[in-house]
């Protein structure tokens, strides 16, 4: 029914000798024979865009969507239909990769751009098959108690050639070519395997991507997980964002409610910076809320941040939720956070991310209640 209603409106700003078609899941094609300008299809792209963010009204659901364009203009980008599919698929690629929601127009070095990609894919699949990725830490602070309640288990991809590849680069092309899958079944495994040798009652964090949902066997992986290793469930915490619930809401909300009955702590990360956040919270009994570090980074300093943070822990402490506030940086935004009555923070105040060999030296070189840079 979205796609039918999105089809209407891209319809409708088409002009008449326009062709839209509908290439497959949730991919369309439009074809503009008359091109005056590239301003001018600039700003027929920004036309469909603007008609297809407008909030849509399904069976009393209220649904947001968005669009990414990829534009190639003939004969330069291509002297046939082939070549130019291609060269609209490229910068919609590179669209997808940068900033989603807008449009791009085709450019020759998109050609190494998405070779590169193909490049990080590939190496990236030797690096899980030869486990050669490994698991940095990160505590998480109690605030009231001024303790490490526990770590947050962050991928590190250490190439042979490239060094350290940053995350923010690896994690995109695992999620677009499925292999956010394995390397998710592996970094939980490791992570769980780790945490049970650990004193006490520390949890362990893992995040959870919107792709491993559309894996029908998560929650067996996650239990067979949790069997192997013998980590008692209430110190796993999985992490989710709200995109999760994009695709199957319905299908997500059914396996969420199963891994909680295994014991399992459900977190909600990245908190305030999507659209729906609100209403998941009503729709399932998460155990935390973790506030985005866009909201922590200036929050003595900003007004409207300071509001946000106070709405999100009242909210939270009236649902018996716990916080988490990330991207801590400095002892004014530690002191701010816990004056506003967030329960945990975590951030590069207290320690980076440490691989699994330092964590023994973190934490004898922890002292209550007094930042520690590792």
């Amino acid at each position: 029914m979205l796609l039918q209603e999105v089809a209407k409106r891209l319809k409708g700003v088409l002009r008449i000798d326009d062709l839209l078609a509908r290439l497959g899941g949730d991919e369309f094609a439009v074809v503009v024979p008359r091109v005056e300008s590239r301003a001018g299809l600039a700003t027929l792209a920004n036309r469909l865009v603007e008609a297809v963010v407008q909030p849509y009204e399904i069976n009393d659901y209220r649904i947001r969507s968005s669009v990414s364009i990829g534009i190639a203009v003939g004969p330069e980008d291509g002297k046939n239909a082939d070549d130019l599919l291609m060269a609209a698929d490229l910068a919609l690629y590179a669209v997808k990769g940068a900033n989603r929601g807008t449009f791009r127009f085709y450019h020759s070095s998109m050609n190494k751009d998405i070779n590169d990609r193909r490049q990080i894919e590939l190496d990236l699949r030797e690096a899980i098959e030869r486990k050669e990725l490994e698991l940095h830490y990160q505590p998480i602070v109690n605030v009231r108690r001024n303790v490490v309640s526990g770590f947050e288990a962050l991928a590190r991809w250490r190439h042979p050639v490239k060094g350290m590849v940053p995350p923010a680069v690896f994690i995109p092309v695992a999620e677009d070519s499925g292999l956010i899958v394995p390397l998710g079944e592996w970094a939980l495994m490791e992570a769980c395997r780790n945490a049970a040798q650990w004193p006490g009652d520390l949890k362990i964090a893992v995040n959870l991507s919107p792709v491993q949902f559309t894996a029908p066997n998560l929650f067996d992986v996650i239990e067979r997980t949790l069997a192997e290793t013998g980590l008692a469930p209430h110190r796993l915490e999985l992490e989710i964002t709200e995109r999760i619930f994009m695709e199957d809401s319905e299908n997500t909300l059914a396996t969420l409610r199963r891994i909680k009955q295994l014991g399992v702590r459900i977190a909600m990360d990245d908190f305030g910076t999507g659209y729906s956040s609100l209403s998941y919270l009503r729709s399932f009994p998460f155990d935390k809320i973790k506030i985005d570090r866009a909201f922590v980074s200036d929050v003595s300093e900003r007004n409207e941040h300071v509001v946000i943070v106070q709405a999100v822990v009242s909210i939270a402490r009236a649902l018996g939720m716990t916080t988490t506030a990330e991207g801590v940086e400095t002892e004014s935004q530690n002191q701010f956070l816990a004056a506003l009555g967030c329960d945990e923070v975590q951030g590069y105040l207290f320690s980076a991310p440490v691989p699994l060999e330092r964590l023994a030296e973190f934490m004898t070189n922890w002292v209550p209640g007094k930042p520690l840079a590792a």
